[in-house]
């Protein structure tokens, strides 16, 4: 088991950490604000369950102003823009979708991909956070588990007709998240946050989604690896 240092408060406060802060907290904040206006779309085409999904936005704004707080305990200055380009591959994609009333891409892009991936940034940011971000983040990915299975519920129960733009939607997605984790990895680093636990914790999250929406573990291991060699 990967021995945790425990870090003093004086680290926390150091340039380099603070520099490398400002932006992984910029992301975190960009991403609850795109899952905010994903769901809010999806409400658009998805009118049935417009109350659930309006739910849903509200939990991604309200981890958002928490993360913002994070920010200012460190006395950090997110990088807003930075963050901004770090999601436009998703984005750009999701919105495309909305567009094309795709909302089977959409879901996987907002409630498979982007929550598994903030799972995943999560649960391995906790063991080393600062005892205030800590204790926001433990809330928050409670939070996300239950918007990974929004999806997954939808997906499941609309299987049949939905796997063929999975699958598509994967291919053309999940390349996007490795190039995302490539370009965190130096940052994410200098807050004690591993590359390969990333990528193990994201692949968990999103591979047990697949699970629990229809797919074979033969399914998942070519979704998965075309992402791999596609990055």
């Amino acid at each position: 088991m990967q021995e945790l240092a425990v870090r003093s408060e004086f680290e926390y406060t150091s340039e380099t950490y603070k520099d490398a802060y400002s932006r992984i907290n910029a992301i975190v904040i960009e991403g609850e604000q795109e899952a905010h206006d994903n769901y809010l779309q999806m409400a658009e085409i998805l009118t049935n369950d417009k109350e659930n999904l309006i739910r849903l936005a509200k939990m991604e704004n309200r981890h958002r102003l928490g993360f913002q707080s994070c920010g200012k305990n460190l006395s950090v200055t997110p990088d807003m823009q930075y963050a901004q380009d770090f999601f436009a591959g998703l984005h750009g994609n999701f919105q495309k979708a909305f567009a094309e009333e795709k909302i089977v891409t959409c879901l996987l892009i907002q409630s498979l991909i982007i929550e598994a991936f903030a799972i995943a940034a999560y649960n391995i940011y906790i063991p080393v956070a600062d005892n205030f971000a800590r204790k926001i983040t433990e809330g928050v990915v409670k939070d996300e588990y239950l918007h990974l299975n929004y999806g997954e519920e939808w997906l499941k129960a609309n299987f049949e007709t939905a796997k063929t733009e999975l699958e598509e939607a994967n291919r053309e997605n999940l390349p996007i998240v490795w190039r995302m984790l490539n370009q965190v990895e130096k940052d994410a680093k200098v807050l004690g946050m591993e590359k390969e636990a990333l990528i193990e914790d994201f692949m968990i999250s999103y591979g047990e989604a697949l699970s629990n929406i229809g797919f074979t573990t033969r399914d998942i291991m070519r979704m998965s690896s075309y992402g791999l060699a596609h990055s």
